[in-house]
């Protein structure tokens, strides 16, 4: 083979741009694609379970500061409306 002026094209040109594909490499590079497009829906699930999860640690959170508001609220009430029974209670005697 002459090529003139210019040198020949090494092996890896020679391999990248002259063979055609042959179906396992076209297979294989499917397989790489669908590789690569279910180690992103991956990332995407792992990123979505971090975010939940925060979110879930944080209503418990929520929740245990209401059942404390609503322990306290219950608490105050009970007293309240004792101390008005309380001044009540003589008049009602009368």
């Amino acid at each position: 083979m002459c090529y003139g002026a210019e040198r020949p094209p090494t092996r890896d040109q020679f391999n990248a741009s002259s063979r055609p594909l042959w179906p396992a490499d076209n297979a294989a590079e499917d397989l790489r694609g669908r590789l690569a497009e279910t180690a992103a829906r991956l990332a995407r699930a792992r990123a979505r379970e971090a975010e939940l999860s925060r979110r879930l640690e944080e209503m418990k959170r929520f929740v245990s500061v209401m059942e404390i508001l609503e322990t306290y609220l219950k608490r105050r009430f009970v007293e309240e409306r004792d101390r008005v029974e309380r001044l009540l209670a003589p008049r009602l005697r009368n």
